[in-house]
Order: structure tokens, then sequence, then C-alpha cells
């Protein structure tokens, strides 16, 4: 390896917003991370929602406003209307 090109690869601790910490070596260093193995609901098979700045409000939202147009289709006996084919010559 060239010197002095490569960076430092030193210890870091990395913690978790749960409290669980990570030892492990990096160029970066000591730093925290909002979600980890231990708390990721893919790891432990529990449900829980990590909702980034409101997208799943956002999207109870949109959906609240598409529902009435789908109802009132829905109701309609008849249904949407098809217009009529002419014959063409």
């Amino acid at each position: 390896m060239k010197k002095d090109i490569h960076p430092e690869y030193k210890p870091a601790r990395i913690t978790c917003i749960c409290g669980n910490v990570i030892e492990t070596r990096s160029t970066r260093g000591d730093y925290e991370i909002q979600i980890c193995s231990k708390c990721h609901p893919f790891f432990t098979g529990k449900q829980k929602f990590v909702d980034t700045a409101g997208r799943v409000e956002r999207f109870q939202r949109r959906y609240a406003k598409a529902e009435p147009k789908n109802a009132a289709a829905a109701a309609s006996p008849a249904g949407p209307e098809t217009p009529q084919k002419t014959a063409q010559k």
C-alpha cells in the first residue's frame, strides 16, 4: 500500500436510539443511527411504523379525498356510462 493516501481506520461506536451500541472499526468515527437490527421490524418480526416526515398521514389524507369519488361510482346502479359505437362506412 502507498503511504499517506489512506484514511485512518479507527475504532468506532455506533449508537442506536433504542440504546443498542455496536463496537466496530470505521474511517468515520463514532456516530448515532435511528434504527438498527435490534429494533427494525424486519428482524424483530414486530409491526412498528417508522413515520418519516408524516408520510403515513399524507397518504391517509390523499386516500380519504379519493374515497368519496370511488364510493359515488360504486353507489350508482347503472355504473359508469359508456358511449355507443356508431357504424362507420
